[in-house]
């Protein structure tokens, strides 16, 4: 596979995957949407659904639309990344730089479903609530310890029973995501490394 068509592949899964996940938070959080105050738990069903999407849609590439992803693959020795896609310099930077523009897509794609909405939106932490995380309790030191444990089940889980995000599934996956939010979500919003799952609160800590 040509490292074109992963290029595409992760950038339409990532964009996808933002779209709808960066949505579900500004449904919740910003002010006068039909989901305005719909809770955290819409928050982690919402998200888990997105990731399935960008599964779906990614799935030719591999469907890791997350460095993280990518660096566990990379550290756990992977000979492909996906079939026909070989560890390399290269393919690696095709990954990182494919995720980081399909997460921007996304975000302008769900700035612009929501732009009335973010008008009218009176507080900022709110508006930027949608785009990133949080913490409820300002402590560097713990906020990044459970932003590690998040990020190591979802890695661990996708490595140790997939071998991939593809290989996993893209259910599997979803519902790992939601299990994540639910559990470890509370703390920090769950950034995991790479996708951006908010908190819900009207007020960043």
């Amino acid at each position: 596979m040509s490292l074109g068509i992963v290029f595409l592949s992760e950038v339409a899964g990532t964009a996808l995957l933002t779209l709808l996940g960066c949505g579900v938070v500004a449904n919740v959080a910003l002010k006068g949407t039909k989901g305005n105050s719909g809770g955290f738990l819409l928050v982690n069903w919402g998200w888990g659904l997105a990731v399935m999407s960008g599964v779906f849609v990614a799935a030719k590439s591999g469907a890791h639309l997350n460095p993280a992803v990518t660096v566990g693959l990379l550290a756990n020795g992977k000979a492909e990344y996906a079939p026909g896609v070989a560890v390399s310099f290269a393919s690696t930077m095709t990954y990182f730089g494919a995720e980081m523009l399909g997460a921007f897509i996304g975000a302008v794609l769900c700035w612009v479903a929501y732009k009335q909405h973010f008008d009218g939106e009176p507080d900022a932490a709110t508006k930027l609530g949608v785009f990133s995380t949080g913490p409820a309790i300002r402590s560097y030191g713990w906020n990044v310890a459970t932003e590690i444990i998040g990020t190591f089940v979802l890695v661990f889980v996708i490595l140790h029973f997939g071998g991939g995000v593809v290989g996993l599934g893209p259910l599997p996956v979803a519902l790992l995501v939601v299990a994540i939010g639910a559990s470890l979500g509370g703390p920090t919003g769950y950034a995991i490394l790479g996708y951006s799952f908010d908190r819900t609160s009207h007020k960043m800590m």
